[in-house]
């Protein structure tokens, strides 16, 4: 009787102590700036868990840290609270992308700052964005190339887009003359990349991914190409819902 009940005992302390899956609010001061961001953290999180950065679209940026929580993978965690990595969900200031320096480095400032805080596995450090934060995707893989394990790469681009406000959006650093999309390709290196659009995107052109998959094809990289049929611009809902889209970025380690 009093083993049965020590049991029970230890079993409820254990339940009880269990931290639920949540999101919470962080901060960060980068280059004299404060940067709010959110994390989910899953339940009672594991050391050297796999981190995941994601990098939001124009509609959601800020200073709020609540506006990014809206599209694409946010929603989706919020539907499947069982998701066992740590997700960096950082928030761009107003009139600014996340190709520029400023809002890059704030992204992989977080990114290292949660890898710190809940001793991330550095080997499983995992990419993803959509739209603006598609094009931030392509920023980053080429930038970083030794960092991340795998990418998916939602409705992004290359080449200089016009958004709204009349800024040209657009993955810097390719040198004059040399073609984008090869030069992106070569710059990631081994990074795998999954890549999904929408056929018939009339926001970011459904050809800038086609070029990209050409060119990592061409060179061979690790590759996959989904697009939509008939899907405008907000692919992302589709591409967060693919079935084996986790099982197959969390297969690969750097």
């Amino acid at each position: 009787m009093l083993r049965t009940l020590a049991f029970l005992t230890a079993a409820v302390v254990g339940t009880a102590s269990a931290a639920p899956a949540q999101f919470a609010e962080r901060s960060i001061d980068v280059h004299g700036k404060t940067y709010r961001y959110q994390v989910f953290i899953p339940a009672d999180v594991k050391s050297h868990p796999a981190v995941v950065l994601f990098l939001h679209g124009s509609g959601e940026r800020g200073d709020d840290n609540q506006k990014q929580m809206s599209q694409g993978l946010p929603p989706w965690l919020k539907e499947h609270m069982d998701f066992p990595a740590v997700v960096v969900i950082p928030q761009a200031p107003d009139d600014t992308e996340w190709t520029d320096k400023a809002d890059a480095d704030f992204a992989m400032a977080a990114l290292e700052k949660s890898v710190k805080e809940f001793d991330g596995d550095r080997k499983r450090l995992y990419l993803t964005g959509l739209s603006m934060g598609g094009y931030g995707s392509w920023q980053l893989a080429a930038d970083h190339p030794d960092t991340f394990a795998a990418a998916a790469i939602i409705c992004g681009g290359i080449v200089p887009l016009p958004d709204p406000e009349g800024r040209q959006l657009y993955v810097h650093g390719v040198p004059k003359g040399q073609d984008p999309y090869t030069w992106v390709a070569q710059k990631i290196g081994k990074t795998p990349v999954w890549i999904f659009h929408g056929g018939d995107d009339n926001v970011v052109p459904t050809e800038e991914s086609r070029k990209m998959n050409a060119a990592l094809v061409k060179r061979g990289a690790v590759v996959k190409y989904s697009e939509f049929p008939g899907v405008n611009h907000g692919s992302w809902m589709k591409a967060y819902a693919t079935p084996d889209l986790w099982e197959w970025m969390f297969a690969h380690t750097r």
